[in-house]
């Protein structure tokens, strides 16, 4: 357990657990629900229908889909529309480090954490759930990505806990999101304080105190404003829809793919 996030070996994870790692020189982290066999299923933006040569950078990083993987032939399945995407556990890392998401954490631990989205209060439900959760998205979808509201880190805190904003999402769940908004804000709402601060170390104090206190209250595991939902059921949840039904896909995609088990090529 560390201050800035709990670094782990692959042979610790298991299956259901959420692990993340960090891109762009921890700019940003990315997460998934580890389901096992090297595995890992995700959530990103849907597959891009338009021309490749498109110059939005914003799409670019943010995409988490493999070009092509070497290992296992069936690395990058998604289904057309969705945004729920299966790699393995190496196209998920780009040689970067793995990192699991604590659960259950007692609230003076929360709170010395330096960054949001590398732990939370809430308790995790048992790792089968889990799986099967994620692997239910991986086939229906999770409707949307956004960036604030409905993200990876999102993803991932739905599949582990089934907890999900009462009414439309306005404000999402991650952890991440939170510390992104929250730094400027108890920088800008610190400021009438500034005449009780003495000086700058004041002032750099009380900041931290109300950053701190804003991402405690938008935890899942503190927050009022959440409620268990089936995976099942998801599709009548405000702000979710998931994707069509085979049927209706096939008739769209003219090659679909079919979710076959990952076996690594062999080797020549």
């Amino acid at each position: 357990m560390g201050l800035l996030s709990n670094r782990v070996e692959r042979s610790e994870i298991r299956p259901g657990d959420h692990i993340y790692t960090w891109r762009a020189v921890y700019a940003y982290s990315h997460h998934g629900i580890y389901v096992g066999g090297s595995k890992v299923v995700h959530f990103t933006r849907k597959k891009e229908i338009e021309s490749s040569g498109s110059s939005d950078s914003t799409s670019s990083l943010i995409s988490e889909i493999p070009s092509e993987c070497q290992t296992f032939p069936d690395c990058g399945f998604q289904l057309p529309n969705s945004g729920v995407v299966l790699t393995c556990l190496d196209c998920f890392l780009r040689n970067g480090s793995l990192y699991c998401f604590e659960y259950g954490v007692p609230s003076a631990v929360f709170l010395a954490k330096l960054r949001g989205g590398t732990c939370t209060i809430a308790e995790s439900d048992p790792p089968e759930v889990v799986v099967h959760r994620a692997m239910y998205l991986l086939q229906n979808g999770f409707g949307n990505y956004d960036m604030f509201e409905k993200n990876c880190e999102d993803f991932a805190l739905y599949c582990k806990t089934g907890l999900l904003p009462v009414e439309e999402p306005g404000i999402g769940t991650s952890g991440q999101a939170s510390s992104a908004i929250g730094v400027p804000l108890a920088a800008l709402l610190s400021t009438p304080f500034k005449l009780l601060a003495a000086g700058p170390l004041g002032m750099a104090t009380v900041t931290a105190g109300m950053y701190c206190a804003g991402r405690y209250i938008t935890d899942i595991g503190v927050r009022k404003d959440v409620a268990k939902v089936e995976v099942e059921k998801l599709s009548s949840h405000p702000g979710f829809r998931l994707i069509e039904d085979e049927e209706s896909v096939n008739k769209r995609s003219e090659k679909p793919k079919t979710l076959l088990p990952m076996k690594r090529k062999r080797e020549r």
